[in-house]
Formats: C-alpha cells, structure tokens, sequence
C-alpha cells in the first residue's frame, strides 16, 4: 500500500525514530555500500541503542526496504501523483518521476549491491502498479475505460515496462533529458493500458 494514499496514525515518537535510522541509513550507505554497513554502524550514527533500532526493524534488509518505499512515496506526493487521477500528462509524470528517481539513487549511492537493486526495483514497481491500478479503476467505473481492459494485467504489465525503461535510460551513456524519455516511452505506456487517447496530456 502507498503510504501517501493511505496514512495510518502513528506515535509520533516512532516516527521521529524511523526517520532517524533512515537518515542514518541513507548517508552511511552512501559512503560504506549496502553490505558492508552493520546496524551498529547505523544505530551509532543515529545516537540510538541497538536495542531500539530492533524494535524498529528486524534488521538492515527492512530498513533498506522502508528507506526506498518512503523516499519514492514523497517524490510521487511532491508531484501530487498520489493524489491525482488519470491524464496522459499524469502518466508522463509518472514515466519521469521514475526515470529521475532511478538514476538520483544510482549516483548517490556510491556502492551498490543486488540487494540495493532488488528492493529498489520491487518498491518502484509495485507503487506504480498500484497508482495506476487505483487510476484505471476509477476510469473504468466512469466508463471512461472500455471494460474488457484487464486492469490487473496491464497494469502489472505496464509498472515494469516503466522501470525496465528507465533502467535502460539511467545506464545509457547518452541519455536524452528526463522529459524526452517520457516523451518516448509514453505512447508505448497507453497502448499497454488500453487508452486510445491522443498523446496530448
């Protein structure tokens, strides 16, 4: 569930700890790389006992996890993409908040690990099948999406063109700007989704 589609109350004192081990994690990962950094590195950083960081997370695996999942929710609540509905101009927000975000974590983090890639790719892909699931239901109900569309299918379809794209994009040395890649990849995008509008936003 996208955090920013759905906020459930918390303690604030909880939040105020997460956000702290996420900052820590964040800037030591950056330097260290994924698997050599420990969670006496991260609780040390943070001036936090080992023992609060457990009541947190299990370990470093579901901080990385929470770390990805919430920095991609606020790039996508900066853009007010959690809260829109569907427009082609939308969905190219989309295509490039994905873009941006892939290659902004690539170059921050120094050294990288599958582990790292892994959760980024599953975080990324499942918050954007989710938006855009939650776009096309509501389409659909107003009858603005024929109803044969398997909304499931191509949304499932569609959240990991998008991030293998962006993928290809942020490791191409000559990379066009952010914008002409959504600009390329968006017809690609509505035809998987079975909108036949024009590509006008």
């Amino acid at each position: 569930m996208l955090p920013t589609l759905k906020k459930k109350k918390e303690d604030p004192r909880v939040t105020r700890t997460r956000h702290m081990l996420e900052q820590s994690f964040l800037a030591l990962v950056d330097e260290t790389g994924f698997d050599a950094l420990s969670v006496q590195e991260i609780t040390d950083h943070a001036g936090i006992n080992r023992a609060t960081f457990y009541a947190h997370f299990p370990d470093k695996y579901a901080l990385l996890d929470h770390s990805i999942r919430m920095q991609f929710a606020q790039e996508l609540e900066a853009r007010t993409l959690n809260v829109c509905t569907f427009s082609m101009g939308n969905l190219r927000a989309l295509i490039q908040t994905v873009g941006e975000f892939t290659l902004e974590a690539g170059a921050n983090c120094k050294v990288h690990s599958q582990q790292f890639e892994g959760v980024m790719e599953s975080q990324i892909i499942d918050q954007v099948q989710e938006l855009i699931e939650n776009w096309l239901i509501k389409m659909q109900a107003e009858g603005d999406l024929p109803a044969e569309v398997d909304v499931h299918l191509s949304t499932v379809a569609t959240s990991w063109a998008i991030y293998g794209l962006a993928q290809h994009w942020r490791q191409d040395k000559k990379r066009p700007p952010s914008g002409d890649f959504a600009d390329q990849v968006l017809p690609m995008m509505a035809v998987n989704l079975g909108i036949r509008q024009a590509v006008n936003g």
